[in-house]
């Protein structure tokens, strides 16, 4: 069985490049456009990583991952942020809201698949 992802990104080129390059690697990939509709889709399907940009309107991607992390039927799933925030401080925010790893935008297919291979432990090769 291939882990289920879900993609949470309010820009639909960043979702197409990362739906390409993890599809590619055979995952099961789900999306969301908003915060709300990621945590509808969380409760609903069992996913196994959230891809989680910071900024997108309504909700932000930090305010997503604290109710991720709060909810105790939640909390132990591995959120990792995709995001164009680069400064020290960003980091270090989207970390102590509970982030599990933290991938700057843009980025390499090769950075993508460390960053979920971390998580899902698939062991093979990035390169």
């Amino acid at each position: 069985m291939s882990k289920r992802i879900l993609i949470v990104d309010d820009n639909p080129d960043s979702v197409t490049i990362m739906r390409t390059i993890l599809e590619n690697r055979g995952y099961q990939i789900s999306t969301a456009m908003s915060g709300a509709d990621a945590l509808a889709h969380i409760k609903e399907d069992g996913t196994d990583l959230v891809l989680l940009d910071v900024m997108m309107p309504e909700m932000s991607g930090l305010e997503v991952l604290q109710r991720i992390k709060d909810d105790s039927a939640t909390g132990l799933l591995p959120v990792i942020l995709v995001t164009a925030k680069t400064h020290d401080e960003d980091v270090l925010s989207g970390y102590q809201y509970g982030a599990d790893y933290y991938i700057t935008k843009p980025f390499t297919a090769k950075q993508l698949l460390y960053g979920v291979n971390l998580f899902l432990g698939k062991g093979e090769s990035v390169a």
